[in-house]
């Protein structure tokens, strides 16, 4: 489930937003993004949207400072809602309400049923959390000698530093209660004693240990060791790898610095960072360190003047006042900023050529 929100505001010179029905092409046509949108301007819950459908047809009025005579007359800026998720949703509730400052509040509840995949998050209640690493047939998994087939497998390393013992104190107590059909206290603080629990798995012809001879079934061998399983709670959380998946190739980019945006809701680009550049310091790539530093984040071409080292302007120097010894070279455009914020504080950096 995730919540979108809208603003429907009003102005100081009687203008308002509103929501408006599905725009219409000159044949009459509705766009295939809009035809959802009902005569108020909002999908109704239930309708099914996918990538860039328009779930809120929303108008802005131009001139929002200026009186006007006829505040419904416009002109008006189309500001559309769109879906933006790569998997198909579902308009699930829709909630319109009034905020304290005369504003109108719009609430868009989407739902998505998705199944779990690899890279998705899962937590036991012990904070024993991992993300799923492979997803196998029910035939491939290994079972035990009575049939029954782990839905989960956890890495043992986990235990011996985070110490989770209530996990394993949960594990023996629900077996011993899926066993003999009763409610136990699988926990650390009191609850049902471990004594008891093993008592129980015995009697039904378990080991106390609370492990179980394990087939393999890629192989059809038995395991070399007895493994420790049972029934426990676990819980998915909302860290999905659908959420979080990002790539860009080309996209927009910061006005003043002319890099690449940040974060992958500005469809922002993916940084090298510090220690990134250092393993390829180590490596010795200077070419891809120039790539992804420079030609695909922010390169510029400036002129520079070999006698006095200023940056100029197309091939004429401010300073020397001449065209004679200028020479283009390429630096980020963070750089040239750099250096004329030091020029507006009477600071005057200097390049000094070479040749290679």
């Amino acid at each position: 489930m995730r919540k979108f929100t809208a603003i429907m505001r009003k102005y100081g010179n009687q203008t308002y937003d509103r929501a408006t029905g599905a725009p219409t092409m000159p044949d009459g046509t509705i766009p295939k993004r809009f035809q959802h949108i009902d005569d108020d301007g909002m999908a109704p819950p239930g309708t099914p949207l996918e990538n860039g459908m328009i779930y809120m047809y929303k108008q802005t009025p131009v001139d929002t400072m200026n009186e006007v005579s006829n505040p419904n007359a416009g002109p008006w800026r189309n500001v559309p809602m769109a879906y933006k998720f790569p998997d198909k949703g579902y308009v699930d509730k829709v909630l319109i309400t009034n905020s304290e400052a005369d504003q109108t509040l719009v609430k868009f509840l989407m739902r998505q049923t998705r199944r779990p995949e690899l890279g998705d998050k899962f937590s036991s209640r012990h904070g024993q959390k991992g993300v799923c690493g492979i997803i196998v047939q029910q035939e491939d998994m290994p079972f035990t000698d009575r049939g029954i087939y782990p839905d989960i497998i956890m890495n043992p390393h986990g235990f011996p530093s985070r110490m989770t013992v209530g996990k394993l104190m949960e594990f023996v107590a629900s077996k011993a209660g899926a066993i003999k059909g009763e409610l136990q206290y699988g926990t650390c603080f009191g609850g049902s004693k471990m004594e008891d629990m093993c008592r129980i798995l015995v009697e039904h012809g378990f080991s106390y240990t609370g492990k179980d001879y394990v087939t393999s079934g890629i192989t059809g061998e038995p395991v070399g060791a007895y493994i420790f399983n049972g029934a426990t709670y676990y819980q998915r959380l909302k860290h999905m790898v659908a959420d979080k998946m990002h790539a860009r190739a080309r996209g927009p980019r910061a006005v003043l610095t002319r890099q690449p945006t940040e974060g992958r809701s500005r469809d922002g680009g993916l940084r090298l960072g510090e220690m990134e550049k250092d393993c390829l310091i180590g490596y010795g790539a200077s070419m891809l360190l120039l790539e992804r530093l420079m030609i695909s984040s922010d390169v510029f071409e400036v002129h520079v003047c070999e006698k006095c080292g200023y940056i100029g302007y197309k091939g004429w120097c401010q300073m020397c006042r001449s065209s004679k010894m200028m020479v283009p070279i390429k630096i980020p455009y963070a750089c040239k900023l750099l250096f004329q914020e030091l020029q507006s504080m009477n600071i005057l950096p200097r390049l000094v050529m070479e040749d290679i």
